[in-house]
This record gives C-alpha cells, sequence and structure tokens, in this order.
C-alpha cells in the first residue's frame, strides 16, 4: 500500500471517530444509541471506494476493539463489540467495502441518485442485515422484536445516506479519488 493511500484510510477512520463526537441520542427501548457514525461509513465507500474504504472503517474497528474510546458518546473497547451495538459495527467496514464496490462499478455513470441507491444497499440494508440479528442474539430477543426496535433508526439513516450521497458526487467533480487510484492501478499493471 502507498503512502497516499494509507493516508486516505487514516484520514476516513479519524472522520468517522469525528462524528463520535456528536453526542449519541439514546433510545428509551433500545440499548444502540443514534449516531452520526454511520455517515462516515458512506463516505468511506463512496469516495475512497471497495479496498480503501473497507480498510479505512476495518482501521476504526480495530482502534476501538483495543480500546481507544472513539464511538460516539467516548466508548471503546472488545466489549462494546460484543455488547448489543457489537454487529452494527462489526458490519462497517463491510458496508463500506459494499458502497465502494458498487460506485466504482458504475463510475462512469455515477450521479446522486444511483449514489443514494449504493449507500441505502451497503450503508442501512447490509449494516441492518448484520446488525440486527446480532443484536437479537446479545440480547436474547426474537428477532422481529429486534427487527421493529430497529426500525427508529431508518429515518435518520435515509437522511445520511442523503447527505453521504450528495458529498460523494461532488467531490467526484471536484477530486475524484477513485478515479485517480483507478488510473495508477492501470499504469502499475
Amino acid at each position: 500500500m502507498k503512502t497516499k493511500e494509507m493516508m486516505y484510510v487514516a484520514l476516513f477512520a479519524a472522520i468517522v471517530a469525528v462524528l463520535g463526537i456528536l453526542p449519541p441520542i439514546p433510545i428509551p427501548f433500545s440499548p444502540v444509541p443514534i449516531t452520526a457514525q454511520t455517515l462516515g461509513v458512506m463516505l468511506a465507500g463512496a469516495i475512497l471506494g471497495a479496498r480503501l474504504g473497507g480498510m479505512s472503517l476495518l482501521l476504526f474497528v480495530l482502534l476501538v476493539a483495543v480500546g481507544a474510546p472513539i464511538l460516539s458518546g467516548g466508548r471503546g473497547g472488545f466489549g462494546v463489540i460484543l455488547g448489543p451495538s457489537g454487529g452494527f459495527i462489526l458490519s462497517w467496514p463491510i458496508g463500506a467495502f459494499v458502497i465502494g464496490f458498487l460506485v466504482e462499478k458504475a463510475w462512469k455513470s455515477l450521479k446522486f441518485w444511483n449514489t443514494l441507491v449504493f449507500n441505502v444497499i451497503g450503508g442501512i440494508i447490509l449494516v441492518y442485515l448484520i446488525g440486527v440479528p446480532y443484536m437479537a442474539m446479545m440480547l436474547d430477543l426474537p428477532l422481529i422484536e429486534a427487527t421493529a426496535i430497529s426500525s427508529v433508526y431508518i429515518p435518520g439513516d435515509i437522511v445520511k445516506a442523503v447527505v453521504a450521497s450528495v458529498i460523494a458526487v461532488q467531490i467526484k467533480k471536484s477530486y475524484p479519488l477513485i478515479q485517480k487510484h483507478q488510473q495508477q492501478k492501470q499504469l502499475n499493471v
């Protein structure tokens, strides 16, 4: 991995950590708070692409696991990953990778609407497919009950997907990192 790529990976891990400074919004009937950090997941995938976006969130998750208090509310440590929100956190590298993969495949025709669809697929649907069953297992809840509890997060996640899509499309126009990365790979072949 080149120094510039390492810098982008670290930068986006830091962006997700900074989004954790925003205080979490506790939900009275759920142990998983509403946070802004999934916005960072969507941004990492849509701006960096599959490999670097996924790596940036993998770095973030590893930092959380070793105890860095970079989750919303100053949480961190392996215990958080073993808690009810652990499945959501563990899904973030996969979500960023999927978003990045879809963005890369549609790079030449990338617009707001298809970026929004990609952010919803990787940043909401996939994250919920992993996070909700994990939460149900950790809380010993029926899956349907965990799904009902998690539905409260959907409106905020849709807003985050819209914001991430607007930012990603603007960055594509002004400083397209994915295109530069693809060109460098072709030159190295």
